[in-house]
């Protein structure tokens, strides 16, 4: 008797610990399953995006106190072939990343350039701009012309951005000592050359050239650009369905001309091939 209900315990136990077995593979397969994040955007009919909105004419808010530029145009244009609308929420650069992995967003949009050590954390479409990066001084700034004059300088730059990377890990290498301040927005930084607090930034002339023609901010770049960036569409790692329905997008909207039209409307000139 005492055996037979040891027996039906042991079978009882081990019932249970097939269960918990078994939902703990469950989880696996479910965590596999939810990896299809496409289907469930379509299933909302809605793609949360995240984005700076400090950034024009990237992504910025109008006078609406809409989110726009640029970068939601191009959001929204790959959510509507999707089948869905854009939904948008603005945060600093810096935490982007961990909100995108944090899941508080399904991609982030907002000029973020593909880098390999970025590919360790998170995934990217296609490239959707090519921009170039130029040193930019105050008008009344005659020393620094080149790369290697940031030597002895304060130099500003975008916080969590591939250009701090740059200059930590590029340019002190090869110039030699200079200070480095950081931003959580472009105007601020500019503010800050325009009033000699800073020497110099780095920057492409898309992004500056609205912020100066808006605040009579006297700076001007000079030299020639010390690198070029692409930037692509960031989402969550093993996404294939999404980041393949995304590159198809934006393969089309260039082959029908869709791709041109935003962004000639953005910076006034068509795209280099």
């Amino acid at each position: 008797m005492i055996k037979r209900k040891m027996a039906g315990m042991t079978l009882a136990a081990l019932t249970t610990f097939s269960l918990v077995l078994s939902a703990c593979g469950g989880s696996s397969n479910s965590g596999a399953a939810s990896g299809n994040e496409l289907e469930q955007i379509k299933k909302a009919g809605v793609i949360k995006v995240g984005t700076m909105g400090t950034y024009p004419p990237y992504t910025f808010l109008n006078e609406q106190k809409e989110v726009d530029g640029f970068d939601p145009d191009i959001a929204k244009e790959i959510a509507k072939r999707i089948g869905v609308k854009a939904e948008f929420t603005t945060q600093e650069f810096s935490g982007l990343i961990p909100s995108l992995q944090a899941k508080k967003f399904d991609v982030v949009v907002s000029q973020v350039t593909i880098t390999d050590e970025r590919k360790k954390q998170i995934d990217f479409t296609d490239p959707y701009i090519k921009n170039q990066v130029k040193i930019i001084v105050n008008e009344s700034n005659s020393d620094i012309t080149k790369l290697e004059d940031f030597k002895g300088k304060k130099v500003g730059v975008g916080l969590g951005t591939n250009d701090e990377t740059y200059l930590r890990t590029e340019a002190l290498p090869k110039v030699g000592d200079f200070d480095i301040k950081t931003y959580d927005d472009v105007i601020t930084s500019l503010k800050d050359l325009d009033a000699g607090r800073i020497d110099a930034t780095i920057n492409n002339l898309y992004a500056l050239k609205p912020i100066v023609d808006e605040n009579g901010f006297k700076i001007k770049a000079v030299g020639e650009p010390i690198k070029s960036d692409e930037a692509g569409i960031a989402l969550r790692k093993d996404n294939a369905q999404l980041q393949e329905a995304m590159n198809k997008a934006l393969a089309d909207m260039k082959a029908d001309g869709t791709y041109d039209t935003i962004f000639e409307k953005w910076f006034g000139e068509a795209p280099a091939n």
